[in-house]
């Protein structure tokens, strides 16, 4: 299993200690310090809507300038934004295999994935 994330990401400091109090191993990614790439975001794209991968909530968003945030308005420019502020990406990811188990952090959620 494989988090990725931003270490200092209040979400993804639950699901880590989440996963880590449950005995999960899960080998962390840091956006800012490992990267990401265009093939990573292109294959989660296929697995996920691209309105649900880009975090409108988040700091990174809404320091966008409207102009900024006006162009993303499909899969290209969602995973041109992406790869250019791996910050905007909603964490964290969990995969598995290369499957997306699950994006964002919800306790119940990560059981059912344990249990089963």
């Amino acid at each position: 299993m494989k988090l990725y994330g931003i270490p200092n990401c209040s979400t993804v400091k639950k699901a880590r200690a989440w996963l880590a109090e449950h005995g999960v191993e899960a080998q962390f990614h840091d956006f800012r310090k490992d990267g990401v790439d265009a093939a990573l975001i292109d294959d989660w794209l296929t697995q996920i809507a691209w309105e649900k991968l880009v975090n409108r909530a988040g700091m990174t968003w809404r320091g966008l300038s409207e102009q900024q945030k006006a162009t993303v308005q499909d899969r290209e420019s969602a995973l041109a934004l992406m790869l250019e502020k791996p910050a905007v990406i909603k964490r964290p990811v969990l995969v598995e295999d290369g499957k997306i188990l699950h994006v964002g952090f919800d306790e119940a959620a990560y059981r059912k994935l344990i249990e089963s």
